[in-house]
């Protein structure tokens, strides 16, 4: 048993959390395929989805300027991970997930994030679409990301609106439908060898060309 295995079973019995001791392929049953459990679990509640408007009423009572990120057909949670830990890196406030054909917070998800999860919150979304109509009623600008965008993302005058981003799957990209409800669709520009880039590290880009262009 190494010292982090230790120091965990210490701070468990400190705060009178059971403990059990089980097999490795036990462990690798309760945690599923997923996870990357380092000889460790602990179970927890399901997480607490937060609704959009809510969220988004949460910021806007604090002062703050909304910086959100949606995500519309990612499927890899360890792509949701590294995007809530770029959105706690460059000052947003939240993420946003649709209820269908998405992927949703997992342990893969919580660990890719790397403890960002727990201080960025994600939102559930009945319903894309209808959720980016409602934010631009509220006075947000919402732009989707797409490899066939109207304009590169460098180029374009990203003011101090509040702002909601829109990442597509890496293989289709947005969907039609996201696509018609945004209010600009731009393009990151990347070397002609290169096809396209993962969710996370889009969202990483325009995520650090916003905090760049509100330091401004």
């Amino acid at each position: 048993m190494d010292d982090r295995v230790k120091e965990a079973i210490s701070i468990a019995n400190a705060r009178g959390i059971s403990v059990g001791e089980v097999t490795r392929p036990e462990i690798d049953r309760m945690t599923g395929n997923d996870a990357v459990h380092q000889g460790i679990a602990l179970q927890v509640p399901p997480y607490n989805y937060q609704h959009p408007s809510e969220l988004l009423d949460k910021i806007l009572s604090r002062g703050q300027k909304p910086l959100l990120v949606a995500l519309d057909g990612i499927t890899d949670p360890r792509n949701l991970g590294a995007i809530i830990r770029s959105v706690a890196a460059f000052g947003g406030q939240g993420v946003i997930v649709p209820q269908r054909r998405s992927v949703g917070v997992t342990a893969s998800a919580w660990k890719t994030s790397a403890g960002a999860a727990s201080r960025i919150p994600v939102a559930l979304a009945a319903n894309l679409n209808a959720t980016i109509k409602e934010f631009q009623k509220r006075g947000v600008f919402v732009i989707g990301l797409d490899g066939g965008g109207d304009m590169s993302l460098p180029t374009f005058k990203l003011g101090n609106e509040p702002l909601l981003l829109v990442i597509g799957s890496e293989g289709k990209g947005l969907s039609r439908l996201v696509q018609e409800n945004c209010d600009a669709i731009l393009s990151i520009p990347i070397a002609k060898e290169t096809e396209s880039l993962n969710a996370g590290i889009a969202a990483s880009v325009a995520l650090y060309e916003v905090a760049k262009a509100r330091l401004k």
